[in-house]
């Protein structure tokens, strides 16, 4: 349970599902999106996400429909982030993020039979100038149409991790022992840092889309994140239009659990 709620014992949270239950995890967007999201990151610079806007999907549970569970993730959900400008683009950027079988509309450039993305996780970049694709973790590259890889000789720009995907857990070793700034690495807390707040707050949306509230109040439900943009400050570290959704930022820690500290 860790700083979680104490709840009673109940069966098939580990060693997977405790992923979608907002008092362990962050559901399918804080465990894949960052090493989906990431290549983005990496490769447009991208900074810290301006606003958010989320729908999710629902489900039947007898005869009532349910698009959410205050306690766990919903069945699939679309996330659409923007961020600032850089110094890699033209202008302000879109990522949408899609999970629970939700994909994007096929690239006109991908042949009828070729696998989108990696076969199940993926992630598509559409530019200025034509669109790549490419899996988990960044791994196989493709430009569109797939007979453009071989034919355009890209120069290698970024170092590779040591033993691929796998070599991630000995880079995150070897950097604490050399100690902070001594080493570089993949994805350091430069990138690191405004790729996790970018997700969490898109959480927030998502978690935003039905908030609870007291049965004693005799309304059930709200929707406050439902068919607006949620706007991020991320000076102040809050949602700016939609306040709702902020009780959701920090958690008040188990008793035993607390952390005292000093700035």
């Amino acid at each position: 349970m860790g700083t979680a709620p104490e709840k009673n014992y109940f069966d098939n949270l580990v060693p997977f599902n405790w992923r979608g239950w907002w008092d362990y995890g962050t559901g399918a967007l804080g465990d894949m999106g960052c090493h989906i999201v990431q290549p983005a990151f990496g490769v447009l610079n991208l900074q810290y996400i301006n606003s958010v806007q989320a729908s999710v999907g629902s489900v039947y549970v007898g005869e009532f429909q349910r698009g959410y569970f205050p306690e766990s993730c919903p069945p699939s959900s679309h996330v659409i982030m923007k961020f600032p400008k850089t110094d890699k683009t033209q202008g302000p950027v879109e990522v949408h993020w899609m999970d629970g079988g939700i994909q994007p509309e096929r690239p006109a450039e991908l042949g009828p039979n070729e696998v989108f993305g990696g076969g199940g996780n993926g992630t598509l970049f559409i530019g200025t100038k034509g669109k790549m694709m490419c899996g988990t973790y960044g791994a196989d590259p493709q430009l569109l149409p797939t007979s453009r890889t071989k034919e355009v000789k890209v120069p290698q720009k970024y170092p590779r991790v040591p033993g691929s995907a796998e070599g991630h857990y000995a880079q995150w070793i070897e950097g604490a022992m050399a100690g902070y700034g001594k080493m570089p690495m993949d994805s350091d807390f430069a990138v690191a840092g405004p790729l996790t707040e970018a997700l969490l707050m898109s959480n927030l949306a998502i978690r935003g889309y039905d908030v609870r509230i007291p049965k004693s109040s005799g309304q059930g439900y709200n929707y406050p994140a439902r068919y607006v943009e949620l706007l991020w400050d991320n000076n102040d570290m809050k949602v700016t239009n939609v306040p709702e959704v902020n009780e959701f930022i920090k958690r008040n820690y188990r008793e035993g659990f607390g952390v005292d500290y000093k700035v």
